[in-house]
């Protein structure tokens, strides 16, 4: 029984995206050139030893001439590594149109539930009639996601066996810093093994904090903040109308602020709060609730009871001493935690971590409300981190804005209202249909990916580049996975690792929000974003975000 579909859905299971000129034609006038060797991000000497096999490797450029001398058919795998991303499902089938591209008797294979299938071994082949009613559509729901990591012997050893039992030519992982990660991991395992099986990464997340050293932008970032702002513009509109809620709104980026940054860059929110600054500054949880409060006021004076607060969903993180404490967290909840587990009340690991915390952070832990204490001892994720989604960042924002006003309140010093809603905005994001920027970049990485694999360059991250321009001009690189690694702390030891790129508060968008924010803050110049359009002129339905467009040095839009 065929499942029914909507009207926009049905017209967009027909939409072509466009791709760039150099990814068109199977690949036979095109060749890779190389570029010179490249290092890492930092802790050199330790990424070299860890990655022996793929470290220095020059970086790529995809150029006209030559050709692939190799038409044969190709086996390829593909994993949807980490949360959903709006465009996973045409990376697929970018993936499949080149592959077939190259030789009509290529064939794909998903594997399900992400890196945990590649282990096991559970996957599907991927023919055009699986693939035909997935194509622009939102979601992960074709082989599905998964967190796992791809780090153990046994594991590496079963992606081997996984690998070479279907005869793969190439395996495409599809994620985040971590997943690709991963994927730097097993291409130098497969090097070291002598498994022919090309690995490559593709960059996946909304939080937009996997860029740089070529890679642009992450996919979802552009649909996934434009679903976003669209709730946002309705929200400031609904603040305006009313004219009597304070709206703090939590967005999702849990290293990163730039979902934060975009969003309020194009709705120009009241107060948009960046982790990154609040880092730079080293503003204390005090400072923070204090600058809020004074906005609140002042607006308050100027007769307007009502405003809108984004809230950047790592915001918690980037306050030094409650990062500290998290720290400290961290390495409490790893080195003790089957004693941790033992016990069943709050009260009980409440006490418990106060014994071993800092004073300092001891002291920090007791400053926050109880729900954000409770929320803190949550259980980690699979990298040794403290789930920051899982944290009401927003509620405890208003509890102490509600706070501070009331004690200015008592002293006289306020003489307005304050009511507050809060609210948290991430998972309507992350699945929805991709804008049109979103559908052509997630096709052409899918093209390049397969162009790897057919010209035997692993180890490499897809760089689909000129992302300002339009699709046909776009230019396609390969970054070497290990360029972009360094070493962190993860579950107390030190480990080679992508690292989250953050908002630079030197570069241009964050100087544009911060140049035209203190107007926002007191005049209501909200702008009302809109649905995402699929159709219409490329002004309207294809341009892509103004964090890219200011980045590349252009205008988003003349200035009021």
């Amino acid at each position: 029984m065929s499942r029914e579909v909507s009207a926009l859905e049905r017209a967009r299971l027909g939409h072509r995206p466009e791709l760039p000129d150099i990814l068109t034609g199977g690949f036979r006038n095109v060749t890779f050139e190389e570029g010179d060797a490249t290092t890492a991000v930092r802790d050199v000497d330790r990424i070299e030893a860890s990655f022996p096999k793929t470290f220095g490797r020059p970086g790529l450029d995809l150029v006209e001439g030559g050709g692939l001398q190799d038409a044969r058919a190709l086996s390829v795998g593909v994993v949807l590594s980490g949360g959903q991303a709006p465009g996973g499902h045409n990376v697929i089938t970018g993936l499949f149109d080149a592959i077939r591209a190259v030789h009509a008797g290529s064939r794909l294979f998903g594997f399900l539930g992400g890196p945990r299938g590649l282990f096991t071994g559970d996957h599907r082949q991927l023919t055009a009639e699986v693939l035909a009613p997935y194509r622009n559509t939102g979601g992960f729901d074709l082989i599905g996601g998964g967190r796992d990591k791809l780090e153990s012997a046994e594991q590496l050893a079963a992606c081997r066996a996984t690998c070479e039992k279907l005869s793969l030519d190439g395996l495409v992982i599809v994620g985040g810093d971590d997943s690709n990660t991963n994927a730097a991991t097993v291409a130098e395992y497969f090097i070291d093994q002598g498994v022919e099986t090309v690995v490559a990464g593709v960059p996946k997340t909304i939080d937009g904090d996997l860029k740089e050293n070529g890679v642009e932008a992450s996919f979802g970032f552009d649909t996934a903040t434009k679903v976003y702002s669209e709730l946002i513009g309705n929200i400031c509109r609904d603040a305006a109308s009313a004219r009597k809620y304070w709206h703090f709104i939590k967005l999702m980026g849990r290293n990163a602020s730039h979902v934060a940054l975009e969003c309020g860059l194009r709705t120009h929110a009241n107060i948009t709060l960046i982790g990154e600054e609040v880092q730079e500054r080293r503003a204390t949880l005090d400072q923070v609730v204090e600058h809020v409060a004074l906005i609140v006021k002042r607006r308050a004076e100027a007769g307007k009871n009502y405003g809108v607060c984004i809230v950047p969903e790592g915001l918690i993180e980037f306050i030094p001493e409650i990062r500290v404490l998290i720290g400290e967290l961290n390495r409490i909840l790893h080195e003790d935690a089957k004693y941790f587990e033992s016990l069943s009340l709050f009260s009980d690991r409440q006490e418990f971590v106060n014994r071993k915390l800092s004073r300092d952070s001891s002291y920090a832990f007791s400053c926050l409300p109880v729900r954000i204490q409770q929320q803190l001892l949550l259980e980690r994720d699979a990298h040794g981190n403290v789930q920051v989604s899982r944290i009401d960042t927003e509620a405890m924002l208003v509890e102490k804005v509600t706070e501070r006003i009331g004690e200015m309140q008592a002293r006289g010093e306020f003489a307005g209202r304050l009511q507050v809603q809060d609210h948290f905005f991430g998972y309507e994001g992350r699945c929805a249909a991709p804008s049109n920027f979103d559908a052509a970049y997630t096709y052409a990485l899918g093209h390049l990916a397969a162009a790897l694999i057919a010209f035997g360059k692993t180890g490499y991250m897809c760089a689909v580049q000129k992302l300002v321009a339009p699709p046909g001009e776009w230019h396609a690189a390969g970054v070497p996975l290990t360029s972009m690694m360094q070493i962190e702390d993860r579950k107390g030891r030190p480990t080679p690792v992508i690292g989250k790129a953050l908002v630079h508060t030197e570069g241009r968008p964050f100087l544009e929000l911060a140049a035209r924010r203190s107007r926002w803050e007191i005049e209501d110049d909200f702008v009302f974003p809109g649905a995402i359009q699929y159709f219409g002129p490329r002004e309207i339905s294809g341009l892509p975000t103004m964090t890219l467009l200011l980045e590349h040095g252009q205008d988003p839009a003349p200035a009021p």
